[in-house]
């Protein structure tokens, strides 16, 4: 099932002993379009500090009580290690956090976590642990940007301006980004489009744009798409035909 990013902030974080504070913001892969972090709030606990959480972490969410809990203790958190979460994060500081908490790393192994689709593959050692400084991609770009920065990002098709992105649309067990909402207002009054992350061709922090290998016409085309009502498997599946097979331009 597909949630909304939005939606999904604010959410309750638990740990196996305690309340542990709340979602503020997410940290999106831009290369392979994952969630790949939980920015959590303490709160009371230490109101000045924000921590990562992993969805290798994340049991089954509590969805209408806006719960995840995560396979953690408060005292695991608590001690992880510090990273400014205004700031990208580095791929030194991911293996430092990884190997802290015991998980594989989700990159290399040509998945969408490791070798397989979903973040829990990546508990316990059921994949390669990391080798620190020694590993091939210690020093390589993680494509680690806030989520609620994106929501401001504009979008250009290859013959103009579309729109800006309004939301994005995730999948509860594989945590991918399934497709950008895109808010055309500025260009076609009144709509809303759904654009597939295969069809982004660039992504420019600096200037804070979106490029996609789609025209204009081409997103004009696709199915309608209201935000207000769930995107069912069915009615996704027409998204889907509609962009497959695009080249990008």
């Amino acid at each position: 099932m597909l949630h909304a990013l939005k939606d999904m902030e604010g959410f309750a974080i638990d740990a196996i002993d305690g309340h542990i504070g709340k979602v503020v913001d997410f940290y999106l892969d831009d290369s392979a379009w994952a969630i790949r972090y939980l920015v959590v709030a303490l709160g009371d606990a230490d109101p000045h500090r924000d921590v990562l959480i992993s969805p290798v972490a994340v049991n089954e969410a509590d969805w209408q009580g806006k719960m995840f809990p995560v396979a953690l203790t408060q005292a695991q958190v608590n001690g992880s290690p510090d990273i400014d979460t205004a700031k990208p994060v580095s791929r030194q500081q991911e293996m430092g956090y990884l190997q802290y908490y015991g998980y594989g790393a989700y990159w290399g192994g040509g998945g969408l976590w490791g070798a397989g689709l979903y973040p829990d593959l990546l508990q316990g050692g059921r994949q390669e642990k990391i080798e620190g400084s020694k590993s091939p991609h210690a020093h390589s770009d993680p494509h680690l940007r806030s989520g609620n920065a994106m929501l401001r990002y504009y979008v250009q098709a290859t013959d103009g301006d579309i729109g800006h992105v309004q939301g994005m649309l995730v999948d509860e067990r594989s945590w991918a980004i399934r497709w950008l909402i895109v808010n055309t207002s500025n260009w076609w009054l009144g709509h809303a489009v759904l654009v597939a992350p295969a069809s982004i061709t660039y992504v420019s922090w600096a200037e804070s744009t979106i490029s996609l290998g789609l025209t204009r016409q081409e997103v004009k085309t696709s199915p309608p798409y209201d935000p207000a009502v769930p995107l069912e498997a069915e009615r996704e599946s027409e998204f889907r035909r509609h962009y497959e097979g695009r080249p990008a331009h």
